[in-house]
Order: structure tokens, then C-alpha cells, then sequence
């Protein structure tokens, strides 16, 4: 077909998931001529839904911060509200319930949310740390609204006004979250129990940056976590809705095989049916490591620098998931918490060099999705889910003939774990039993070595810092990120949030011709 007579979009969103579904809703919103392409036949990637038997389970999504309610919402809830998404959200009752194990360092705690609440309840399990969890509240707010100032200034930040209204937000953007903690002299059990949500970044506390901890802290204890009523297939499926009501297009079933790039300018993708979409904006919902190794059509229009700045990066861990379905209600079972989080102790150097083999106690991040919504499964019957991390290339060496025995044998061990740390017996109850290794979530979403979550967030590489480096990372022109491996790191929030960022100033871009 003559390239005159072809079809030509403003913009192109390349993958479904969740930074994409929101690049495309925004990009159609504002009324770009918007295709978005997915190669699975359903949208959402991790965001999904699956049934084994008379269950229905939830593939990744614990819990969402930051949506916050009707008379508070958080920037993730006024995101989905700008859009008219209609979601059915159901509030998680708690924090955490966290348990370590190693002998000696025993601990049992379950916080709630609210501020007040949750620092009243720390003050019950440490008597004499009110004074040291309220100084630590108060930075992690000062590091919150100094974003919120950041992004409400779209990037001609006043100097003088940060230093002045925010200056401890600056002395701590580039240290750790290890490092912040020592210097406010906080250890022991308060540095143990603030620091439950790590494994939600996947990164050692002496390397996670200490404003992207601070920000995820503060928003899940303020405004409270949820859960969407019917799994995030519902979140998918909303915003699925509201790109073709915005006259956006979505072709499922089609694969972006390459982007075409001449003169360092995109000017359209190549689809796997063999059909060339042009275009000169494209959004991709795909981690840069792909993009740059095997999409960039022809190589020679591939910067060097775009390869150097993927290969600096880590990437973050892999999921390993084993799903129960239960035939006894979670009353029946005593389990009686929505989130555990159950780790050896809280040094976690070892618990993320643990991440690295095979060996048996690792840690994990346990939801029972029948504590916040109770009709998710039939009467009398549980869904639970069960996730640990494995960094990238650890099931590299994994053959054929091991890996069935391997996955079984590591999902035993975990179900194992939780019923020795808790108590609660679960084995007699199962009725279904799936697991989802890093070659499951590969295979199924095109995740680079099974990763589920974006970039490590380490301290030079945090939000703040990719954040100041937005444009300046525009490596082609006309092809922007989003989704976990974007600007603002990993999680279902920060990834439909990229997404609403991509999708703004692709559209400035196109208003101003670039």
C-alpha cells in the first residue's frame, strides 16, 4: 500500500498494561488520534484475572495505594476520576500484619491505617517510639508535598522556593533509605516495622532510595490501600472503555514488531501481521531493554547512548506466585488479615541476596483477598495468594526437566512457611493449586526475564533524578516510556500514572510540532 494512501495515527501506544491503558485514555482524551496495540487478546498484562475451577484469582495486584476515598482522593484515585472510570473500589481493613522468624528476633505485629492510628498502635508495640515514628512521618511529608510542588510546577521549579519551604526533601533526595534512618538515629524495631513495604520495591534498604520509600509509606498509611471488587480486570477493562468512548482504537491480537525510526525521528511501527502503522509519537508500555535491543528498525538509527543508559539500570526482581483456592472460609482457617508480610528478619541485604537461589524460609508478601472482599469466592470457600521475588537471571540455569520439580518444591516450601510462621493450618484446605514462575509472567506478558517490577530504585536512579532527566532522556525523537520501567519506578500506581505523564506531553509535543 502506497505509504500516502496508509492510515496515520498521532500517536501509537504500544502494550495493554497498565502505564499504556492510561497513556492511550489520556492520549485519545485529549484528542489525539490514538491506536493502542496489545498482543494478548485481553488488556491489562499483570492486571488481570484468571479462574482454576469455581475460583477466580487475582494474578498480581496486592493491594493500590494512593486512590484514598470520595471526600480525599489520592492522585491515583483523581487520576481514574479525570478519566470517568468506573471501578468499584473496596477499602484493605489493614496495613500489615508483619512476622519475622530467625530465632531471637521474633516479632507479630499487625498496623492499621490512618496516621493517628497506625503511630498509636506502633507506640503499643514499642512503648517510648511515638516521638521517632512522628519526626520520621513528618520528613516522609515534607518529601510528598515537595513532589506535589515538583509536578505542579511542570518542570521550571523555583530554586530558591524548594530550598526554603523543602530543604530537608533536598538533603535526603540522595540518600538511602538506610542512610536517612541512621542519621535520625532509628534502629531496632522502629526502623524494622516502618520498613515493612520494602519488598513492594524489591531493593535493599541500603540502596532504596529514601524519598521513593517515603512517598509510597506515606501514601499507603494516609489514605489507606484498595482493591477493585472484581480483580484489576475490572481496572483494565474501565480503561479499555474509556479510550474508544475518548474515539481512541485498540487492536488486540497485533504485535509491535519494530518502531521505524529515520533521521532519529519515529515514523511508525511495524505490526507482527506483517503491516506498517505510521506514525511519528509512539508511547511504549515496554521496558527500554527490549525496545532498544530488538525493536529500533533499522539498528544503525539506535543512539548509543539509548543502550548505554538500559545496560546502567537493574532491572527489578522477578514474581514467583502460588494461588490457593481453599474449600473453607477464611473465618473457618483463623485467617483473620488481609496482608502478611512474612520475612526471616529485617536485614534486607540477606533477604535480597536470598532472592538470588533457591533456598528454603524466603521471604513473602501473603494476601488474602476474602479479608477485603468477602464475596470474591463462593460460600464456605478462601482465595489466597502468595508471592516471593527472585532477582533477574536466577532461573536462567533452570532446564526443562528441573524446572516442574523446582516450581513445586519451592511453592510447598512457601505454603510451608506461612503455616509455620502463623499457625494456620491451610494444606487440608486446598482445592486449587497454580503457580506462576518468572517464565509464567514472561511468557504471558513479554516481561524481560519474568520481572514484575520496573528499574531498581536505587538512589542515582530514583524518581527524582529520572524525573530531572525526563527530556534529556528523549533518546528518539517522538518515543516516550511508560509503565514500571518509566520515570516514576514501579507499582500499579506509579505505572498508570506514567502513563497520564507520557500521554500530557506527548500531546504538548504535537501542539507545539516536535
Amino acid at each position: 500500500m502506497p505509504q500516502e494512501k496508509q492510515k496515520k495515527y498521532d500517536v501509537i501506544v504500544i502494550g495493554a498494561g497498565n502505564g499504556g491503558l492510561t497513556a492511550a485514555a489520556f492520549a485519545a482524551k485529549e484528542g489525539l488520534k490514538t491506536l493502542l496495540v496489545e498482543q494478548h487478546n485481553l488488556p491489562g498484562g499483570f492486571a488481570t484475572s484468571f479462574v482454576r475451577g469455581r475460583f477466580e484469582f487475582e494474578p498480581s495486584l496486592h493491594e493500590l495505594c494512593d486512590v484514598g476515598d470520595a471526600e480525599s482522593p489520592g492522585g491515583s484515585g483523581a487520576m481514574f476520576k479525570k478519566l470517568g472510570a468506573d471501578i468499584q473500589w473496596l477499602p484493605v481493613p489493614d496495613a500489615y500484619r508483619m512476622i519475622l522468624t530467625d530465632k531471637g528476633k521474633e516479632l507479630d505485629v499487625v498496623l492499621p491505617f490512618g496516621q493517628k492510628e497506625y503511630i498509636d498502635k506502633f507506640e503499643e508495640y514499642v512503648p517510648g517510639s511515638r516521638a521517632k515514628v512522628e519526626e520520621f512521618f513528618a520528613l516522609c511529608q515534607e518529601v510528598v508535598d515537595a513532589f506535589a510542588y515538583l509536578t505542579k510546577s511542570k518542570g521550571v521549579a523555583d530554586k530558591k522556593y524548594l530550598i526554603k519551604n523543602y530543604p530537608n526533601f533536598l538533603k535526603t533526595a540522595a540518600y538511602s533509605l538506610d542512610q536517612v534512618q541512621k542519621a535520625m538515629n532509628i534502629s531496632g524495631k522502629v526502623k524494622d516495622i516502618l520498613n515493612a513495604y520494602w519488598c513492594y520495591l524489591g531493593i535493599p534498604t541500603s540502596r532504596c532510595n529514601f524519598t521513593v520509600f517515603a512517598a509510597m509509606f506515606l501514601k499507603y498509611i494516609q489514605k489507606g490501600a484498595y482493591i477493585p471488587k472484581l480483580r484489576s480486570h475490572e481496572i483494565s477493562a474501565a480503561l479499555d472503555k474509556r479510550i474508544r468512548d475518548f474515539g481512541g482504537e485498540i487492536r488486540y491480537n497485533t504485535k509491535a514488531e519494530k518502531i521505524l525510526v529515520k533521521d532519529n525521528k519515529i515514523t511508525g511501527i511495524v505490526t507482527d501481521k506483517g503491516e506498517t502503522i505510521l506514525t511519528n509519537h509512539v508511547i511504549a508500555n515496554i521496558n527500554p531493554h527490549t525496545v532498544y535491543s530488538s525493536m529500533i528498525e533499522p539498528k544503525e538509527e539506535l543512539p548509543l547512548l539509548a543502550t548505554k543508559t538500559a545496560n546502567a539500570r537493574r532491572v527489578g526482581p522477578a514474581g514467583f506466585v502460588v494461588y490457593l483456592g481453599l474449600n473453607k472460609s477464611a473465618e473457618e482457617l483463623g485467617l483473620n488479615d488481609y496482608s502478611y508480610f512474612i520475612y526471616r528478619s529485617m536485614d534486607t541485604d540477606k533477604l535480597y541476596e536470598i532472592m538470588s537461589g533457591f533456598d528454603g524460609n524466603m521471604m513473602q508478601a501473603t494476601v488474602c483477598l476474602n479479608a477485603a472482599n468477602p464475596d470474591c469466592s463462593p460460600k464456605g470457600t478462601s482465595i489466597m495468594s502468595f508471592t516471593t521475588l527472585f532477582n533477574a537471571g536466577s532461573w536462567d540455569k533452570v532446564t526443562p526437566e528441573e524446572y516442574y520439580k523446582l516450581k513445586d518444591k519451592l511453592a510447598y516450601s512457601i505454603v510451608d512457611d506461612f503455616e509455620k510462621a502463623t499457625g494456620i493450618r491451610i494444606k487440608d484446605s486446598i482445592e486449587e493449586f497454580e503457580v506462576a514462575t518468572p517464565a509464567t509472567f514472561a511468557r504471558y506478558t513479554g516481561a524481560y526475564n519474568g520481572s514484575i517490577y520496573g528499574y531498581e530504585p536505587d538512589s542515582w536512579d530514583s524518581v527524582l533524578p529520572r524525573t530531572m532527566c525526563l527530556e534529556q532522556e528523549i533518546l528518539i525523537k517522538g518515543l516516550r516510556f511508560s509503565g514500571g520501567f518509566a520515570f516514576r519506578a514501579h507499582g500499579y500506581g506509579s505505572s498508570y500514572l506514567s502513563g497520564e505523564t507520557s500521554a500530557l506531553l506527548t500531546a504538548k509535543d504535537i501542539r507545539e510540532g516536535k
